[in-house]
Parts: C-alpha cells; sequence; structure tokens
C-alpha cells in the first residue's frame, strides 16, 4: 500500500501521531491528550495535578516543557518521518496553578532537508503562560510503512 498515495495529509498525520503515542509512557503517564493533529501542526493538553507543583505551589517548569516537547515532537512527526528534538528552550511568561489545563499548540516555521523549526505556545485559556523553540532532526526512518516494491521479474 502506498501510504502517501491512499491517506490524505491530515490522515496520514493523524496515523503517525496514533503510532507514536502507542508507546509514549511518558505523555500518557503525566496524563497528556492529543486534541488535533495535522500536518506540521499538534495541540496536546495535561492538567496540572497535584504531583506537578513545585515548592511555590506553581507548576514545575519541567512538566510544562515536557508538554511543550511532546506537542512539539507530534508535530514534526507528522510527516511520517522518524524525527527527534535537536535543541528546544523555553521561557516562561506567567506561572500555571495546580488543577490548570494547559494547552500546547506546536507549528512549523521551517523543514528543509533533515532540520526543521517549530514554535509551541502554551496557554492557559486566554493567557498565554510559556513560548517555546524546537529544532529537529529527521534520523531515517518511517512511522507508517512505505510503498513496496514489485521486484517480481517476468
Amino acid at each position: 500500500m502506498n501510504v502517501k498515495a491512499t491517506l490524505s495529509p491530515d490522515d496520514l498525520a493523524r496515523a503517525c501521531a496514533d503510532a507514536m503515542w502507542k508507546d509514549d509512557d511518558a505523555s500518557k503517564g503525566l496524563g497528556m491528550k492529543i486534541v488535533e493533529v495535522r500536518p506540521g501542526q499538534a495541540t496536546l493538553t495535561m492538567t496540572v495535578g497535584p504531583h506537578m507543583v513545585n515548592g511555590q505551589r506553581i507548576a514545575h517548569g519541567g512538566f510544562i516543557f515536557t508538554l511543550a516537547d511532546s506537542a512539539f515532537a507530534f508535530a514534526c512527526n507528522s510527516h511520517n518521518e522518524r524525527v527527534v528534538a535537536a535543541e528546544g528552550n523555553i521561557t516562561f511568561i506567567r506561572p500555571g496553578k495546580l488543577g490548570d489545563l494547559l494547552v500546547a499548540t506546536a507549528r512549523e516555521l521551517s523543514r528543509s532537508g533533515r532540520s526543521g523549526i517549530y514554535d509551541v505556545r502554551v496557554t492557559v485559556g486566554d493567557a498565554v503562560i510559556a513560548e517555546f523553540r524546537g529544532h529537529s532532526r529527521s534520523v531515517g526512518g518511517t512511522w507508517l510503512p512505505e510503498p513496496e516494491t514489485d521486484v517480481r521479474q517476468k
């Protein structure tokens, strides 16, 4: 089956996300949910639980980073290429609080050769709490089978 010929770009992105999600124990373990995945885009949510707040009683930045990183991962793996993070940085703007529903929306800015650049905005309601930028690197391989080649000779 020629995956790219039989699936729309949106369906291909979702199928790649489903393949990734199956083994993503980290994101699932933190209670993340995939809201939407499209080519070069992904939106994930996570509710700040008691085990995610620090001594200031605000969301630990590492958990916010992890949510943004997961949204980044689903966005950059939406083209049926296996891709990993090469770099990521985050700017915290406002604190998240216990019980907040964090929404991380990732979008592709650039994809060329083996490299990509993605921005992720993390919000609570209408308030932006963090901005993340990730650089990706493809590592070879696909999430879904590539088309099979007919090697039979007559």
